[in-house]
C-alpha cells in the first residue's frame, strides 16, 4: 500500500494523474530506480543506493538529482512512519515522440513509500527455474533501469503461493539472479555470485554481503557461474535491498538444509 509520494519535491492530490503521459520513463522505460528499507528511522545502506542512483543516471546520460534534495524528500515521507519500502524513480522526464532523447531533459524525480512487508528471516525459500531469459547487454548490466520486462515476464510464469522466488539465466545459459534478488552460493569454502558483466542488477545487499565477507575472512569471487554450480553448493541464499539475507531450502527436486554462512553475514550485517 502506498502510504506518501512526492513528485518533482511535491505531492499530488490525485496519484492517478501524478506524471504526464509523454515522460520518457512511461513511454520507453528511460529512467532508473532505487528501493530501500526504512526501519527505525534509518535508510539501510543509504549512501550505497544513491551512489547506485548516480552510476545509473550517468550511464543513461540523465541529470543526476541533488543527493541534499532526495534526503529532504526522503525524510519527508517517512515522517512519523516505523518501517516502510522506500522507492526512488528518476527517468529522463517528458519529451517528444520519438526514441531520440532531447538535448537538455529535465528529469522526473518521484519518492514514495510503501507499507513493509513482514521478514521471515528463519524461513528457508523454495525457488524454482524460470523459462524466461535474461538478454545480454553490458551497456545496461549492473544498473537498475526501469524496464523490468524480463522480470515481470519471469514472475508471471507461476502463481504457487509455495514458491518463493524463480532463478533466472541469460541468453547463453548462465546463471544470473533471481527475480527480484542476487543468489550467492558456498562451495569448497569459498563463497560465489555471477559477476553479472552481461545482465543484472548490482544489487545494495550484494555489494554489502561481498564486503563484509572479505572482512570476515572468507574466500569471495564473483565469476561467471552456470545451473550446474548449484549441484555441489553446500549452501544457498539471496539478497535484495528489502527482504535482506535469505537461505535457500530447496531449487525445485534439489533441496539444502544448511545456512551457516547466511546466517553469520545476517548477523554481521544486522539484516
Amino acid at each position: 500500500m502506498t502510504v506518501a509520494v512526492l513528485v518533482n519535491g511535491h505531492r499530488p492530490s490525485d496519484l492517478a494523474q501524478a506524471l504526464p503521459v509523454n515522460d520518457r520513463g512511461f513511454q520507453y522505460g528511460d529512467g532508473v530506480f532505487e528501493t530501500m528499507r526504512f526501519e527505525r528511522g534509518t535508510v539501510r545502506f543509504l549512501d550505497a543506493h544513491l551512489q547506485r542512483l548516480r552510476e545509473g543516471c550517468e550511464r543513461l546520460g540523465i541529470p543526476v538529482p541533488d543527493s541534499a534534495t532526495l534526503r529532504a524528500e526522503i525524510a519527508t515521507v517517512t515522517a512519523n512512519l516505523h518501517s516502510a519500502v522506500l522507492k526512488i524513480i528518476v527517468s529522463r522526464g517528458s519529451g517528444a515522440r520519438g526514441y531520440r532523447p532531447s538535448g537538455e531533459p529535465v528529469p522526473t524525480r518521484v519518492v514514495a513509500a510503501y507499507s513493509a512487508p513482514e521478514n521471515d528471516t528463519q524461513r528457508m525459500l523454495r525457488l524454482r527455474w524460470c523459462e524466461t531469459r535474461l538478454g545480454r547487454n553490458e551497456r545496461l548490466a549492473g544498473i537498475k533501469h526501469l524496464n523490468r520486462l524480463e522480470q515481470v515476464l519471469a514472475q508471471a510464469e507461476w502463481n504457487d503461493p509455495a514458491i518463493d522466488e524463480g532463478l533466472m539465466m541469460d541468453t547463453e545459459g548462465e546463471l544470473v539472479c533471481a527475480t527480484s534478488s542476487n543468489v550467492f552460493i558456498f562451495r569448497d569454502g569459498a563463497l560465489l555470485t555471477p559477476d553479472l558483466r552481461y545482465a543484472g542488477v548490482r544489487g545494495v545487499m550484494r555489494g554489502q554481503v561481498l564486503r563484509i565477507a572479505k572482512q570476515l575472512g572468507m574466500a569471495v569471487r564473483e565469476e561467471p557461474l552456470w545451473p550446474h554450480d548449484l549441484d555441489s553448493a553446500e549452501e544457498v541464499f539471496l539478497t535484495n535491498a528489502v527482504r535482506g539475507i535469505r537461505a535457500v531450502g530447496s531449487l525445485e527436486a534439489k533441496q539444502w538444509t544448511r545456512r551457516v554462512v547466511s546466517d553469520q553475514l545476517r548477523a554481521a550485517l544486522g539484516v
